[in-house]
């Protein structure tokens, strides 16, 4: 079964970043950017970049157990494996927008914001899955930067929000009790039904969070060349690394265009303590 890391090798073979001409010769629907990217994406991993849309879609349904829609978290689900959400931006600098959702370290099953589709995807029931963010900056339909990062590094313990999150439920609940109101059920904060004495308006009280660039967050290792047309970065953990299928780590570390770097970050639980990581990057 494919990885990350055959998306990498893939990508490094394909060296075509104009998703316009990519959607012209081999996509007959598709026109948004955040769409198109999502399909290069999914076409990176499969390896399946030059074959027409009828026949990725076979292989999709060889390789993933989940596809998601764009109100629920994941956005994609290799069987018996890693979960990605994939985000398009077009600045570096811009901040992430993970609408509802708290950032994820892992995927976990005790998730409500995830679909029971997703959490019956597979055939075996599944805990927790390791979670990449896939973080494309395009611009006019040009991918000039893709960042993918291992939740682990990126995000804290899903506690580290709830600290946050929960209270504020508690209170709007409180508020909304005391207050008779009449309350509606969702995963948001809250909802109040029937505000208007006509019992026509409804209100959706949610929580919006943003997560820093990862371009910006791990600048420190990384070496920009704004000389080149495309830049790629991957950062995961040394163990998630060593994980990888033999076979697929050979392809990479043979390839000479790829780089892959030991290095050190900070944990995201505790920045006094230091992750090992392995950081890989390509560019053209």
């Amino acid at each position: 079964m494919p990885s990350i890391i055959s998306a990498i090798i893939n990508i490094s073979k394909f060296r075509n970043n104009d998703l316009k001409q990519y959607s012209s010769r081999y996509l007959n629907r598709v026109n948004a950017s955040g769409e198109l990217f999502e399909y290069y994406i999914k076409d990176s991993i499969v390896g399946v970049f030059e074959k027409q849309e009828k026949d990725k879609e076979v292989e999709y349904d060889k390789i993933f157990s989940y596809t998601g829609n764009q109100n629920n978290p994941p956005d994609l689900i290799i069987k018996n494996s890693d979960a990605f959400e994939i985000k398009k931006i077009e600045n570096k600098n811009s901040s992430i927008a993970l609408n509802s959702s708290y950032p994820k370290n892992k995927l976990y099953i005790s998730d409500t914001r995830i679909t029971t589709f997703c959490k019956n995807c597979e055939k075996e029931r599944w805990e927790e899955k390791d979670f990449f963010y896939i973080i494309g900056c395009v611009k006019n339909k040009v991918i000039k930067n893709i960042f993918i990062i291992q939740g682990e590094c990126y995000c804290a313990d899903p506690e580290i929000y709830k600290r946050l999150y929960e209270p504020l439920k508690d209170e709007i609940e409180l508020i909304l009790t005391t207050g008779g109101f009449e309350k509606g059920e969702t995963n948001e904060l809250g909802k109040v039904r029937r505000v208007d004495p006509l019992g026509i308006t409804d209100l959706r009280i949610r929580g919006m969070w943003h997560i820093q660039n990862p371009f910006k967050v791990f600048e420190s290792i990384i070496k920009y060349d704004l000389k080149k047309e495309f830049s790629l970065y991957t950062i995961m953990t040394e163990d998630k690394y060593n994980l990888i299928s033999k076979d697929e780590r050979i392809v990479l570390e043979k390839n000479k265009e790829i780089i892959i770097i030991d290095s050190k970050i900070k944990n995201p639980n505790n920045p006094a303590k230091l992750m090992d990581i392995k950081l890989i990057s390509f560019s053209f």
